[in-house]
C-alpha cells in the first residue's frame, strides 16, 4: 500500500500538514527533534565511552594474587 506514494504523494501530506499545522509550528517541532537526536547521539557515545573505561580497567590489572597480597 504504501509502495506507490512517489514524490507527488509525499509532497502533497507535506502541503496538508503545513497547512493544518503552520510554518511556525512545524520549525518549533523540528527544532525539539533535531534537540533529541543530539542527545541521543551523546548518550549512545558516552555509554560507549564507559564500556571502552570499565574494558581498559578491567585489563589494567592482570597480576595474579599471591598469598602475601591475601593478608
Amino acid at each position: 500500500m504504501l509502495n506507490n506514494i512517489g514524490l507527488p504523494g509525499i509532497l502533497l501530506i507535506a502541503v496538508v500538514v503545513l497547512v493544518l499545522f503552520g510554518r511556525g509550528k512545524i520549525s518549533s517541532l523540528m527544532g525539539e527533534v533535531g534537540k533529541g537526536i543530539t542527545s541521543f547521539k551523546k548518550g549512545v557515545k558516552d555509554g560507549q565511552s564507559e564500556l571502552e573505561e570499565a574494558a581498559s580497567e578491567e585489563l589494567k590489572d592482570v597480576t595474579p594474587e599471591t598469598e602475601k597480597d591475601k593478608v
